[in-house]
């Protein structure tokens, strides 16, 4: 069978536009800005958040910097060339077995539209299929999430399930919608999302 190489470590990872590295102790006004925004966090697992909460997930998320077992996560920073912090992304080992992980993505509303969430998914999704060997990679949004919805489509993620009223959240009753894309699929792509 063919093992993963793990642990990974994390390394910044970069295309021309934009860069993936961790987060910073600086980085915790603009990570309050987007956590703490009701809109941000509509169709996010969690409310908006006080400053004292993203203080303690910034340390939590910072010292994410492996991935060795299930669970293991890395949720780096985008920045823009300049460093400026454009959003996060969440990467998580499902499973080692079958070669699995989770990706996801939060953009504030002023970095939205500008195509940094697909290419920052596929630096990671690069990552996924190329170093780390991996054959599978999810993403489960709110199908209200319509720009989610659609960086999934260009990543060329296939829709493979819709769950109706899958969970009980923020007083209502949500479902889910579950993406996915292989590795020969990825590598199969006639063209790159990256701008």
């Amino acid at each position: 069978m063919f093992a993963v190489p793990l642990p990974w470590d994390f390394q910044p990872l970069a295309s021309d536009r934009i860069r993936l590295d961790l987060l910073r102790d600086d980085d915790l006004d603009d990570l309050y800005a987007m956590q703490s925004d009701p809109d941000v966090c509509r169709y996010l697992l969690y409310e908006a958040r006080t400053r004292e909460q993203v203080t303690e997930v910034l340390a939590r998320d910072r010292a994410a910097t492996r991935l060795a077992e299930r669970g293991d996560f890395v949720q780096p920073a985008i920045r823009d060339v300049d460093g400026r912090f454009l959003g996060t992304m969440y990467f998580e080992l499902h499973s080692i077995d079958d070669r699995t992980a989770e990706i996801g993505w939060i953009l504030p509303p002023a970095s939205r539209g500008r195509g940094y969430a697909g290419e920052a998914a596929a630096l990671l999704l690069e990552l996924a299929f190329g170093e780390l060997g991996l054959h599978r990679v999810f993403a489960e949004l709110d199908p209200r999430n319509g720009a989610s919805v659609r960086v999934c489509e260009r990543l060329g993620m296939r829709h493979e399930g819709h769950f109706i009223e899958h969970m009980w959240l923020k007083g209502e009753w949500t479902d889910t919608g579950h993406y996915a894309i292989l590795e020969r699929e990825w590598c199969a792509r006639p063209v790159s999302p990256r701008r």
